[in-house]
């Protein structure tokens, strides 16, 4: 059995907490945590922990959050706890050269998607909105590069027709916990084969923007409901109805045809909207200050006539 690993974990959100339960569940002597600095959260914009160091400090853990990884004092730092491996997953910071040659293991990243595919801050998302079938998460060996480094392990897993953003990040938090697990298994034995990657097959996943959800109608049905699935929970698809922001939170593809963004059928049976190839049958929505309704609830205390037209323009009933 090798000694236990002297390692230092990087890591932020949700995302990361599974695989940082993990490294605690085995025993491995994680000398620090380093998380972003602590934010503004909710309605009071009460500074609140990222969920990583709550969990840290949950175990008695040492919580760094340095404003920036490039400082000196940080740098320094991380030196002189002279760690054998640092483990990175969703931190947040781009990592300089200086600190990726402090280990004599490197640094290890786990990342959210089957890479060379979906390089950046937004893997799980883009590839629900691009409609993919199969994902997963790759453990690579860092370099300066943004996710170019050598693949280690990949832990692949197909994407349910209906499976939505916040689904999938929960599974492939999972997921990322058990690849890296394997990774260190390979590392112990001396049977880490590193690959290159192609960088021809490379594509780019960046954060998501509020507009990135605004539907555009005169897209395919199955293209829309991919993006509705894509940005769910944030920053959600949105269309306007009589000058008010309408979240469209949950879909099925219909056979229905008009006038792209054209309101159908609208009663009991729910929301039916034209797209520039089929229609979508709203089944879940959210008018601008108003509760989350299944659409026939909704519609049954807001009227919208069929004929209405949904977009950026006042969608008005004049």
């Amino acid at each position: 059995m090798m000694a236990k690993l002297r390692l230092v974990f990087m890591g932020t959100p949700e995302f990361a907490c599974p695989t940082l339960q993990m490294l605690i569940e085995r025993g491995e002597d994680i000398l620090a945590v380093v998380s972003q600095p602590d934010r503004p959260k909710g309605r009071g914009q009460q500074l609140a922990p990222p969920p990583v160091k709550a969990l840290a400090e949950k175990h008695g853990i040492p919580v760094m959050q340095p404003a920036r990884v490039r400082a000196p004092e940080f740098i320094e730092a991380l030196r002189e706890m002279n760690p054998d491996l640092i483990v990175v997953i969703a931190f947040g910071q781009i990592l300089p050269k200086s600190l990726l040659e402090i280990p004599r293991h490197g640094c290890i990243n786990v990342h959210a998607s089957l890479l060379p595919r979906y390089r950046g801050a937004a893997p799980i998302n883009w590839c629900i909105i691009n409609g993919e079938s199969e994902t997963g998460v790759t453990t690579m060996q860092m370099d300066v590069g943004l996710d170019t480094g050598d693949m280690l392990l990949k832990k692949s897993t197909p994407i349910d027709p209906d499976e939505d953003a916040s689904s999938l990040h929960d599974r492939l938090a999972l997921l990322g916990a058990e690849a890296l697990a394997e990774t260190l298994d390979l590392l112990a034995a001396g049977r880490l084969v590193p690959e290159k990657q192609d960088d021809t097959l490379s594509c780019y996943a960046p954060m998501l923007k509020k507009e990135d959800g605004l539907i555009d109608w005169g897209k395919g049905a199955q293209a829309i409901k991919n993006l509705v699935r894509g940005v769910t929970p944030w920053p959600g698809a949105f269309t306007m109805l009589d000058g008010k922001t309408l979240k469209i939170c949950r879909v099925s593809v219909a056979p229905g045809s008009g006038l792209p963004g054209t309101v159908l059928r609208a009663g009991r049976e729910g929301l039916e909207v034209a797209c520039g190839g089929g229609s979508l049958r709203v089944e879940e929505l959210q008018l601008e200050g108003r509760k989350r309704l299944p659409a026939a609830q909704f519609l049954a205390g807001y009227r919208i006539e069929p004929g209405t037209v949904l977009g950026m323009k006042d969608a008005s009933r004049d």
